[in-house]
């Protein structure tokens, strides 16, 4: 197995070939004077099994180009299989049109891996992984929420509230209790189709003078999270961390959720980020390591 770290994941993809103590092959990467990117693999691919590590966070579009090259080069150049890890999987908020008219993003994006010569493909906690695994190409999402909640013990978090944002999330909030040994609960959420904008409805949370973690998939402008953060601070709760896997966020976004009352912000390295302080490269590397996932 020969690990490619694409030029968005560089660290995230040694720490995945140091795991499985595969031969990692690095790449060159650089932009031309018009903004179109230039890949090219430093070694020989043929009849390997290849896996290319690139996550595609912000900017979005130069980074799914550039995995696409990643791909199409080992491809060209004779590799036996092609595992794209896509920490974090870029346009699968919109897995379905809700509105008629609009495009399937996430299935677009597969449907071009696939053509560029993409064998299977590793993410962590895709935004609706059902959706993906619809496609032709074989398709494993993985969770980092208990590496997250792992993190949280090992700092003696033990029997903290976790909480999920959305009843439909509360499976991640469950996935958090069992590594913490504490109650699970969710806060309410309701999302405009139209506008984007998210309220938060009332509900009593069992969370007076306790530690509560706030587990999310991802924390972008973190308009979400503050609101919640100020929910959870509001019913008596003595300290209130947020938690997400994809940190698509700035500096001033972490300030901001600060600002509400929350004691802490931490996030995976699927994007790097100042607050990636929980590395997915163990549950990437066990996937891997175990047998080829199927349609």
């Amino acid at each position: 197995m020969i690990v490619l770290p694409g030029p968005a994941s560089q660290e995230l993809g040694n720490r995945i070939a140091s795991q499985l103590n595969a031969k990692l092959i690095p790449i060159v990467f650089k932009k031309f004077p018009d903004g179109e990117s230039y890949i090219r693999i430093q070694g020989d691919v043929r009849g390997k099994h290849v896996v290319a590590v690139q996550t595609t966070s912000r900017p979005q579009e130069e980074r799914m180009i550039q995995l696409l090259l990643m791909i199409s080069a080992a491809k060209n150049h004779n590799a036996r299989k092609i595992t794209a890890v896509i920490p974090y999987f870029a346009y699968s908020r919109q897995d379905r049109a809700f509105l008629q008219g609009e495009a399937c993003s996430a299935k677009v994006f597969i449907q071009i891996l696939e053509a560029c010569g993409v064998s299977d493909i590793i993410t962590v906690n895709a935004h609706n992984p059902e959706a993906i695994r619809s496609c032709s190409v074989p398709v494993k999402d993985i969770s980092a929420i208990p590496l997250l909640a792992k993190h949280f013990k090992s700092k003696g978090f033990e029997s903290a509230v976790s909480l999920s944002m959305g009843k439909k999330g509360l499976s991640t909030a469950k996935e958090a209790a069992k590594i913490l040994e504490g109650p699970s609960d969710y806060i309410p959420t309701r999302r405009d189709v139209h506008t984007g904008a998210v309220t938060i409805e009332e509900k009593p949370l069992n969370v007076e003078g306790r530690t509560a973690i706030l587990f999310d998939d991802i924390i972008s402008s973190g308009g979400t999270m503050m609101k919640a953060v100020f929910h959870t601070k509001n019913q008596g709760a003595s300290r209130v961390y947020a938690a997400c896997v994809h940190p698509l966020m700035t500096e001033d976004t972490r300030k901001k959720i600060i600002g509400c009352g929350a004691d802490g912000v931490i996030g995976t390295d699927s994007v790097q980020s100042p607050i990636s302080v929980v590395s997915v490269a163990p549950a990437v590397a066990r996937a891997l390591s175990q047998k080829e996932p199927k349609p």
